[in-house]
């Protein structure tokens, strides 16, 4: 009879074998912006894949070869499918066949600005439901250093089964940057962390089939290697808005000054500034670290001061606004007609998740102005969790005679499929948050402002 330690040797070595082969079948929970192409990309390296959401209509969509993420088209999800080797399910009773079950689900935080785990734990108890042995369980979400240990570990040997013994589990935090086609899944490395060095061989054999791979010494240390690269970029992205506030100041062009600078081959990267903070990881991730390091009696100053700046972003445009259209147009904003360009947090994506130009919607209609948007991407705003109230709002078209009817344009997401020239020429005053009429004619200039 095999012990423990020959048991969980024989379960990584066949595991590591069986991947090599491309023998498993992947699981992924979590069909989105990042369960998607992570599901692609396994496809493409020759595995099995599960995919499972709780949404109905994404599985049917993908069941019939349409997409619903807008640079991931069509073609790409029927590729998918032609490959026989791909099952979409809202069953939870098919995780049995996961060989690996890889979590992709949303970490969002609540109104204090605190974790919200629940998905990840709901996630959890249903794959302890189903959970077998010689599977391996990896949480992708981006999440606190010792959830995978304090939350997943916990719940899944609830069933009896040891980790580490009779299943594995791993922490491989996502690194997608939706709509940049300059990375893909496969392009990008993944740090892999695990408790054990069996339970890394694992993990690690899987990822090792569609990219390259960074080994680190467990679980708790990658999931602090995700929240160091966004706080890295937080703190960033609060110091230029900063720069950008000083620098007008002055009357200097911080776009200019960044551009400059960055032509130095060292010692500096070049972040820009905006009207606030969107997407799925910058707004939120850092703070699941300040909620941590208080439990642990650690104070973050540093991050929770950048939080403190970037979260006056939208506040600070809306004061431009107001003040460029009482001296430029001699009108307040309330009772005007103002249309904000960009609902995507991002350019070039149809990604709205904490997009800034929701808030900004918001408090130009609490000064009582009536607002409407364009987006290329996005035809109609979706109900969403801060902002449910704009749910079925439709972008308008952008054409010289619905400018015409607007007081003020203000750009919000620089989409590069926006004639930004002619959006200049057939309004009163453009609102520029993201120097994205940087090269308009300079006759046109003076109606834009930059915020």
């Amino acid at each position: 009879m095999l012990t423990k330690h020959h048991t969980s040797e024989a379960m990584s070595a066949e595991y590591v074998r069986r991947a090599n082969v491309r023998d498993l079948t992947i699981g992924i929970m979590g069909l989105g912006y990042v369960g998607l192409p992570l599901a692609e990309a396994f496809l493409h390296a020759g595995f099995r894949v599960l995919g499972f959401d709780t949404d109905q209509r994404k599985v049917d969509l993908l069941k019939a070869g349409k997409t619903y993420i807008q640079h991931i088209p069509d073609d790409r999800i029927a590729a998918m499918n032609s490959t026989g080797r791909l099952e979409v399910t809202s069953n939870e009773a098919r995780l049995h066949a996961g060989d690996a079950l890889l979590m992709c689900v949303p970490t969002p935080l609540n109104a204090h600005r605190e974790p919200d785990i629940s998905y990840v734990r709901d996630t959890t108890e249903m794959i302890a439901r189903h959970l077998r042995p010689g599977q391996l369980v990896i949480l992708e979400s981006t999440t606190y250093p010792g959830t995978s240990d304090e939350i997943v570990k916990v719940i899944l040997e609830k069933t009896g089964l040891r980790s580490g013994v009779d299943f594995a589990i791993a922490y491989s935090p996502e690194r997608e940057d939706p709509g940049n086609i300059d990375f893909s899944t496969s392009s990008i490395p993944k740090v892999v962390g695990a408790n054990t060095a069996l339970e890394r061989d694992m993990a690690v054999a899987v990822y090792e089939a569609i990219t390259k791979v960074v080994p680190v010494s467990d679980m708790k240390t990658a999931e602090a290697v995700k929240l160091t690269e966004n706080i890295f970029r937080l703190i960033n992205i609060a110091l230029v808005n900063e720069l950008k506030a000083v620098y007008q100041g002055m009357g200097i062009d911080v776009w200019e000054v960044i551009d400059a600078a960055k032509t130095k081959p060292f010692g500096f990267m070049a972040f820009y500034p905006g009207p606030g903070l969107g997407g799925h990881c910058i707004p939120i991730d850092p703070f699941y670290l300040t909620w941590k390091a208080r439990a642990h009696g650690e104070t973050t100053r540093f991050i929770e001061l950048a939080g403190d700046v970037v979260t006056q972003l939208p506040k600070q445009v809306i004061e431009h606004l107001s003040e460029a259209m009482s001296s430029h147009l001699q009108k307040s904003v309330a009772g005007s007609r103002i249309l904000v360009v960009g609902l995507a947090y991002k350019k070039n994506v149809d990604d709205m998740r904490e997009s800034p130009s929701l808030h900004l919607i918001h408090m130009l209609r609490e000064r009582k102005a009536t607002v409407d948007f364009h987006d290329p991407h996005i035809a109609k705003v979706p109900v969403t969790r801060d902002h449910p109230e704009f749910a079925g709002m439709e972008s308008v078209p952008l054409t010289e005679k619905a400018l015409k009817d607007y007081d003020c344009v203000l750009i919000s997401t620089d989409h590069d499929a926006v004639d930004y020239e002619a959006l200049v020429r057939n309004s009163r005053l453009v609102i520029d948050t993201r120097n994205a009429t940087a090269r308009i004619p300079d006759n046109l200039k003076a109606k834009v402002v930059k915020a």
